[in-house]
Formats: C-alpha cells, sequence, structure tokens
C-alpha cells in the first residue's frame, strides 16, 4: 500500500550515470510502489545501437517511450515508479499522453561525479562516450510539467529520503 494518499506514477528521469536503476527501486520501495526498470523495454535494436556508442534518435527512441506509457497507463490509480531518461519535453509529453497524471523525479548532479560513477559501473551497455550527447540532448523539467528534481550527491538513502521527501510535498 503506497504511503502517499493518491499513488503517484513516478517516472525517474536524467541523463544516464544519475543513478535511475539504483534511486528508482528505492523510491518505489519506500512508497510502497511497484518498479519496473526502463531499460527493460528498449527493443533490442536500441540497445545494440547504444552499446556501439551510437545515441538513440528519436525514431529510435518513440517505441520504447510508447511501452514505458503504457506501463504507466497501466499504473494509473495504483501507482508504480519506472525509470527513462525522459531528457526532451517532448518525450515527456509523449510520456504524460498515454498517462495522464504522471510525475517525474529528476535525478540533477554535476557531470564530472556523472562520468566518475557510469565509468565505475559494470555491465551496462551505455558507454561514457554517450553523456555529452545526453548532456545535450537534457530539457530539464519546466514550471508547468509536474515533478521535481533532486541533486545525485550523496549515498543511496541519502537521495532517496530527499526525493521521497518532494514526492510527498508534491502530492499534497
Amino acid at each position: 500500500m503506497s504511503t502517499t494518499p493518491h499513488p503517484q506514477v513516478v517516472v525517474v528521469m536524467g541523463v544516464a550515470g544519475t543513478g535511475k536503476t539504483t534511486i528508482g527501486p528505492l523510491v518505489a520501495e519506500a512508497l510502497g510502489l511497484p518498479y519496473a526498470e526502463g531499460d527493460d523495454f528498449h527493443p533490442a535494436a536500441n540497445v545494440a545501437k547504444m552499446s556501439a556508442g551510437t545515441p538513440l534518435d528519436d525514431a529510435d527512441r518513440a517505441p520504447w517511450l510508447d511501452a514505458i506509457g503504457a506501463w504507466a497507463h497501466g499504473r494509473a490509480g495504483l501507482g508504480g515508479v519506472v525509470s527513462s531518461s525522459a531528457l526532451k519535453r517532448s518525450y515527456r509529453d509523449r510520456l504524460r499522453a498515454a498517462a495522464p497524471g504522471i510525475v517525474f523525479l529528476h535525478l540533477t548532479g554535476d557531470r564530472g561525479l556523472i562520468e566518475e560513477r557510469m565509468a565505475g559501473r559494470t555491465g551496462h551497455f551505455m558507454p561514457t562516450a554517450l553523456l555529452d550527447s545526453q548532456f545535450a540532448t537534457l530539457q530539464p523539467l519546466q514550471d508547468d510539467e509536474s515533478g521535481v528534481a533532486v541533486d545525485v550527491v550523496g549515498t543511496p538513502a541519502e537521495i532517496t529520503a530527499r526525493a521521497v521527501a518532494a514526492l510527498r510535498r508534491l502530492a499534497h
């Protein structure tokens, strides 16, 4: 059972290396909601392209965003947490069109810290070489978008506590 009055569907967003896969499940657990890993929604062609160091374009992202949007739509009224870079406003608009009422948790941070964290992880298809394209693509949340930004400085527990507190404030 969610500890929020009306269970939210939260999209954990940000550039690669901000900790979406680490923080997302922790936020979901703290809110008593299920978690879905956004990377699992990518078609194999997208994973192959990124593994080769080639950034995805909007056409590549469309089926991925639609799959995440369908999951979020299915969780409406139930709540859930899903990760998705959701770097552009148009991507977030596409997700909102599929699942009105979703909120975004934008994990933000210093490029140097993010690059350091990316370099230290293993078994992930996203090379650090694509970080520049991620930052170039990023359009932060705008005032008319429902969501919160949380800096990724600190331990996962500290980041999660800040994120959950911000999401609870947003829900009230």
